[in-house]
């Protein structure tokens, strides 16, 4: 929580009324002008306490008009009412003073972005631009001086276009961006480093003309408006200007490149009339306006939307109380306003998480109000420290925020209430007191005797006494922090901590080095005292000494931390062996992480909020502590191991105000970290109401708290104590149940029982014991829950525990515990999380949480959602809610039983709900309820409307009317209806109508008893047929006991199931056609000798067709076979598979084997290749198929091909290819095709390279075509380099004797070819040819010497060609000599 300090400013005493006010933007300075109409007007500069810097001021016999502080240089521009300017420089006093060039009141003076230009402007319209060096003085006289003849209003500079991204562009130069590397050559346009400052800037004058003066000072009319212009703003974004009118007429107007405006918007802004209008301006394009009401207007020029923000009374604000001035603070997102009365609202923007902007009561959330004297007619925020300056038209106030300093320590706590009051609680005695300070509290710390406030320049010391607070110290320290222990004051200064008297007097000194650096953190807890310095060191001294001696040397934790940038708070523990530490990083950010130093391991562990992990111990990161920052942490003053630390969202860290709720967590930190490491103990939100952790004491943890709206009280309890979890209902005990809790709790965390429970032996109070099963709740720790109850004598709870360890999830188990224990909301907690709905459902029911229970079973458990409402309905039945019991018994679908008996007693509800529901089991129910009150005639009606037709019958049978009962059974249909009605026949003897209705109600064993007892022989046929088996055979016994209708017997004998006795009373009584239609039903179950019985019998009758197939059923497959063969029948596939064998104890493999080839030899006659091949290959007889064919007419090629092409086996394809050569494959293509094709298959290559050289020698033979026959060898060549023969002698010799063909063959096609270009060439090419060795048969000798025939033949040599008949007639003499001696 925060307070604002208001130092007013010490003006001097001459000084008159101020009127105008403006902060330096980056320095907390504030100038004010005052006017006094004695004096004139002057200027004073003040610091940030208000203190008067007396060597900067400033004093005319005139007004100051204007004021505009250079935006980086502590210079000030005053324009004044005779036309001047001066420049104040502070703290130098320097005034520098413009040259003359305005003559009348000077309205108008803005800086440039940089400072580097300066714009005045008058009344009479006179604007000039001076040049500012970089030290902020001016350089020569103006640059440039326009007259516009019109007074000046407003001035704003144009932003400078962004500069190029120098790392961007390098990166992109890298990846190869060809553009990126021209902006860096020579080539390219000079390289911008870096944002240019702005030049250019726009000017409005009163008669609503916008000027724009660009870069070289050259003047420009942009745009005119009707009135004259109050305010001039740029929306960078949208590269667009806002213009405001006195008649705040606000127009928008997009700047184009071409230096023209065009507008797009315009609107009239909502005023009061004769008030003066504040207006402010947004860096996110808000407009704000306060026009004296009693609220705020908002326009967010982005969004297109507007809206307002109100005074609201329950905070202090009074009826009647308007807004004069607005001021918005950017670093904070603050937005100020001085009221009528002395008040200053502040409304803060909260952006919650999932909230839209547009939502204006989600995004600003109205502060308590700082109350100033006076009426505040003008604010102003500045400074990098976001001050904020208040005109309340007698004097200045400054204002700065300041976190309410609270403190706790001895059962005292201190909580700041406002600047000068505290309010201060005593625990032990329960007192309550308020101190009001004579200083500006900053820092208080508490004692059990005293309470310390200070400032940072004094320091006050206030004794306890009783219920009065007494001084008894002050004295001046420029120490920004303080501790105390006992009748000692610790207070810091450069390089040293000095032990204090409460009077001042220093005692001892701490020295520190110049490498340990400057003490800036003080922390006291028990007797230890930890300091943290500026260069991040930590030292630790005990002080139960008369002297403080250094408990540790210093430590650097810049060398164990990565990405130090300062210590924000350090804690030590009550034996000072540990140290807890938060730090900020280099960039100025907090932390994620609480980091523990060890005194005396001189280890330094951490836990990590961020990843929810600490640096060791637990591996598993708590979900619960995940993303999150911590603010605060503090150790118990008693309790060495107990850590407590406070957590926000890391999205709030940077701001105090935008928290979310907080969350807590309590940590035991053991003594040996090394052993145990950091364990979590408990985590739970911030409760309501309270503001911040002030201190854990165990058996409480303390927390200050928010201060209520329209609290009276005179001294408000701001300190609230809520127990440790661990210590619920037992926060009186005394010091030896409470270190018995502690270490139960201590050993239970880490996993320990035995001595868990040794340290809780000794306890026999039912209130620990029942703590500590509480307690196992909250750790899940049944087993130690049993004994707890079993010390508490809880049976009850005991059972329950037990009844519930069949379920499956832990959580579930632990729930039964909380509900036993009475902790309902940890249970419903437990449930949720372990996604036991139906438990979680029985457990609102059982606790009367209706409505939650609905709406799980709605959600959740729609399984059990028709139970609910049910037990709902009946909840609400017993409350006497008997209307929302109706509408529950609906939606449970058990309203046709449940409502009636609900109503049975108010008959008239209850008549009215069966006329108003027509729903027929209702109908039924109360047609049931007349019947038992006499009416029939109503009980018939109603009856009838819920179509209950037995009902109907057997009142009508009742009542006599068996004609109307006959009706309604024969044109209904209902079997129950008819039933009824026959055996009412039947009573009265009446055999016919009862057998119809025993028919019609499906009743036909009752029928079939009556037609046997009164011989209805014809009926009985029917009837047996339509009834179950049990009657059939029956009917059938009967029949054939009668010995008359054989044929019915044997058909219901059959119909029932019993077919070997229908057959053989079919064969006895020679009822064929009968036994024709029992055959049909036969299968292989049936008996055999059955089976070739009705085969006999179908033989003789030429019925060979099923003949075969009972053949099959009883397993003849030969004779089943011979009679296919015999009688010519074909053979089906599943004739064929039926006679297939799988079950080799029916046949042995021989038998089976032969079967099958006898099935397949007969399906080969039938022309059923593809079945036969299927059983051949079933036989494992492949080589048949082949062999087979092979016997069979030429036609049956396309057999051979494909079976061979089904087996795909090596020995069938050469086979099959062998067969294929004995055809006639020279006129068949395809024939040939499929001769390579079964050689390739069956990779026979040699086979393969005959066949080749055999289709060769046809070609040269019958064609004398040599090049089909050389492109045959050379395939033969390349099958036989392929082969694998066993003699590779003769393989050799083949192979070279082939090449040899190939060779002469090769020479013969190059003379054939040589002839057309080269007759005689190739004439002696051929004479050659003829004497090389064995060139036959290779080319045969007379095509070779036809050849040379031929071409003497057409060169005229007669005498040649006769001559070369004789050898060739001599040559193959010689051949055929040689081939018969052979």
């Amino acid at each position: 929580m925060a307070v604002y300090f208001d130092h007013r400013i010490e003006a001097p005493e001459n000084s008159g009324v101020p009127c105008h006010l403006t902060w330096h933007s980056a320095l907390p300075v504030l100038a004010v002008a005052s006017s006094s109409p004695a004096t004139g007007g002057n200027v004073d500069l003040y610091l940030q306490q208000g203190e008067h810097v007396e060597s900067c001021h400033v004093e005319r016999p005139h007004l100051p008009i204007v004021l505009c502080w250079h935006p980086t240089k502590p210079v000030l521009a005053v324009g004044w009412e005779n036309g001047e300017v001066v420049l104040l420089t502070h703290p130098s006093g320097d005034q520098t003073v413009l040259p003359s060039i305005h003559t009348s009141c000077i309205t108008l003076l803005e800086w440039s972005s940089s400072g580097s230009r300066l714009v005045t402007g008058d009344l009479t319209g006179t604007l000039a631009v001076w040049k500012v060096d970089a030290r902020g003085r001016l350089q020569g006289n103006h640059l440039v001086k326009h007259d516009y003849n019109k007074p000046l209003t407003c001035c704003i500079f144009k932003p400078a276009s962004p500069g190029d991204d120098v790392a961007m562009l390098a990166r992109a130069s890298v990846s190869g961006d060809e553009s990126a590397l021209d902006m860096f050559s020579w080539k390219g346009a000079p390289l911008k480093m870096g944002p240019q400052e702005g030049l250019a800037f726009y000017v409005s004058t009163a008669d609503g003309k916008v000027h724009c003066v660009g870069e070289h000072c050259k003047t420009s009319t942009l745009l005119s408006v009707e009135g004259s212009i109050k305010k001039l703003f740029y929306i960078e974004k949208r590269e667009a200007l806002a213009v405001i009118t006195e008649t705040l007429m606000l127009s928008q107007y997009t700047l184009g490149p071409d230096g023209g405006a065009t507008e797009f918007m315009k609107v009239k802004l909502s005023s009061k009339s004769g008030q003066n209008v504040d207006i402010v301006w947004t860096e996110n394009s808000l407009l704000i306006t306060a026009t004296g009401e009693h609220i705020a207007r908002l326009w967010d020029l982005e969004r297109d939307d507007n809206y307002v923000l109100s005074l609201d009374e329950t905070l202090g604000f009074e009826r009647g109380e308007m807004i004069n001035c607005i001021s918005y603070c950017a670093g904070k997102e603050i937005l100020a306003a001085g009221t009528t009365h002395g008040r200053i609202a502040m409304w803060r923007m909260v952006v919650q998480p999932g909230s839209s902007r547009g939502d204006n009561k989600a995004e600003w959330k109205l502060q308590t109000p700082t109350e100033i004297e006076g009426n505040v007619t003008q604010l102003q925020w500045g400074s990098s420290l976001n001050l904020l300056a208040a005109n309340n038209s007698n004097t200045v106030l400054i204002l700065c925020e300041h976190v309410m300093s609270a403190h706790f320590s001895q059962q005292v706590a201190a909580v700041q209430l406002t600047p000068v009051q505290l309010s201060i609680t005593q625990f032990s005695t329960g007192l309550h007191l308020a101190l009001q300070s004579e200083i500006h509290i900053k820092g208080v710390c508490v004692t059990k005797d005293s309470v310390t406030v200070w400032n940072g320049k004094q320091v006050i010391v206030y004794e306890l006494s009783g219920t009065i607070l007494r001084i008894t110290g002050s004295f001046p320290c420029d120490s920004h922090v303080v501790a105390v222990h006992g009748e000692n004051l610790y207070t810091v200064e450069p390089n040293r901590v000095q032990i204090r008297t409460p009077q001042g007097t220093v005692k001892q000194l701490l020295t520190f080095s110049k490498a340990e650096g400057n003490p800036v953190l003080l922390s006291v807890c028990q007797s230890y005292l930890v300091v943290g310095t500026d260069t991040a060191h930590i030292r630790v001294f005990d002080l139960s000494r008369r002297d403080a001696k250094a408990y540790c040397s210093a430590k650097s934790l810049a060398d164990q931390i990565a990405n130090l940038g300062a210590l924000r708070s350090v804690k030590c523990n009550a034996n000072g062996s540990q140290v807890s530490m938060l730090i900020s990083q280099v960039n100025g950010r907090p932390d994620h992480k609480v980091y523990f130093y060890d005194v005396e391991m001189d280890t330094v562990t951490h836990f990590d909020f961020f990843t929810g992990r600490p640096s060791s111990g637990i591996s598993q990161p708590e979900e619960k502590l995940i993303g999150r920052c911590p603010v605060s942490h503090f150790w118990d003053e008693s309790e060495p191991r107990l850590f407590v630390c406070e957590t926000v969202p890391i999205s709030s860290e940077s701001s105090s105000t935008r928290f979310m709720d907080r969350l807590f967590f309590n940590q035991i930190l053991l003594l040996n970290l090394l052993e145990h490491g950091l364990l979590l103990q408990d985590c739970f939100p911030k409760p309501p109401g309270l503001q911040a952790l002030l201190a854990l004491d165990v058996p409480y943890y303390c927390f200050s708290c928010k201060t209520s709206k329209g609290a009276t009280a005179q001294f408000p309890h701001m300190v609230s104590r809520r127990p440790l979890r661990d210590f619920v209902g037992l926060e009186n005990c005394e010091k030896a149940t409470r270190d018995a809790m502690l270490n139960f709790s201590f050993y239970l965390t880490i996993g320990d029982m035995d001595e868990a429970f040794k340290s809780i032996k000794l306890i026999k109070s039912k209130a620990v014991w029942e703590n500590m099963a509480r307690m196992c709740v909250k750790t899940r720790q049944l087993d130690v829950a049993r004994v707890c109850l079993g010390n508490m004598g809880n049976a009850r709870a005991a059972k329950a525990l037990k009844e519930v360890e069949a379920e499956p999830e832990p959580e579930a188990q632990v729930a039964m515990l909380a509900i036993q224990l009475g902790m309902l909301e940890d249970a419903e907690k437990l449930y949720k999380n372990c996604q036991r709905y139906d438990l979680l459902n029985s457990f609102y029911q059982a606790s009367g949480q209706w409505h939650q229970a609905l709406d799980t079973a709605e959600t959740h458990d729609r399984i059990h959602l028709r139970t609910t409402y049910y037990s709902y309905a009946k909840y609400l039945e017993s409350m006497g809610d008997k209307q929302q019991a109706l509408t529950y018994y609906e939606k449970s679908d058990t309203h046709r039983v449940e409502v009636p008996r609900m109503l049975q007693d108010d008959t008239s509800s209850l008549e009215f709900y069966v006329h108003k529901m027509k729903d027929k089991n209702i109908y039924k129910w109360w047609a049931q309820y007349l019947e038992s009150q006499s009416d029939m005639g109503s009980a018939l009606r109603f009856y009838e409307l819920a179509q209950d037709y037995l009902s109907l019958v057997r009142v009508h049978c009742y009542m006599g009317n068996i004609q109307k009962a006959s009706e309604i059974a024969n044109d209904t249909g209902d079997r129950a209806a008819s039933y009824h009605l026959a055996r009412h026949y039947e009573g009265h003897d009446d055999i016919k109508q009862a057998v119809h209705f025993y028919t019609r109600a499906q009743a036909y064993n009752n029928a079939i008893r009556l037609c046997k007892e009164n011989n209805l022989d014809d009926q009985l046929m029917n009837l047996a047929l339509l009834s179950n088996p049990e009657d059939m055979m029956e009917a059938a016994c009967y029949y054939e006991e009668k010995g008359t209708h054989m044929d019915r017997a044997v058909a219901l004998y059959h119909k029932a199931g019993y077919v070997s006795k229908a057959l053989e009373l079919a064969f006895a009584t020679q009822q064929f056609s009968a036994l024709q239609l029992i055959a049909e039903d036969l299968n292989e179950n049936s008996d055999p000798a059955l089976l070739a019985r009705c085969s006999d019998f179908f033989i003789t009758h030429s019925q060979y067709e099923k003949s075969v197939d009972l053949l099959v059923a009883a397993k003849k497959y030969h004779q089943a076979l011979e009679l296919c063969l015999a009688q010519n029948l074909t053979i089906t596939e599943d004739l064929a598979e039926r006679m297939t064998i799988t079950d080799s104890k029916d046949l042995s493999e021989e038998a089976r084997k032969e079967l099958l080839e006898k099935i397949a030899d007969c399906c080969m006659r039938q022309g059923n290749y593809h079945l036969a091949t299927k059983k051949y290959t079933q036989a494992g007889s492949k080589l048949k198929v082949i062999m087979r064919c092979t016997r069979d007419k030429p036609s049956d090629l396309s057999k051979i091909i494909f079976f061979a092409n089904v087996c795909r086996q090596k020995e069938l394809f050469i086979m099959a290819a062998n067969y294929l050569q004995s055809l006639d494959w020279r006129k068949n293509p395809e024939i040939l095709k499929t001769i390579i094709g079964f050689y390739t298959k069956g990779r026979a290559p040699e086979l393969l390279a005959g066949f080749y050289e055999a289709c060769a020698q046809v070609e040269i033979d019958d064609y004398q075509n040599y090049e089909k026959a050389l492109d045959a060898l050379t395939e033969a060549s390349k099958c036989l380099s392929k082969s694998k023969e066993a003699s590779a002698g003769q393989h050799e010799a083949r192979l070279a004797d082939l090449q040899h063909k190939i060779t002469l063959i090769k020479k013969f096609v190059h003379i054939r070819r040589l002839y057309a270009e080269d007759p005689r060439e190739a004439a002696q090419l051929c004479e050659a040819l003829l004497e090389e060795p064995e060139l036959d048969p290779a080319v045969r000798i007379g095509d070779a010497f036809g050849f040379l025939i031929e071409h003497h033949c057409q060169q005229g040599s007669f005498q040649v060609v006769t001559v070369i008949f004789f050898l060739a007639f001599r040559t193959l003499v010689k051949i055929i000599s040689t081939i018969e001696y052979s």
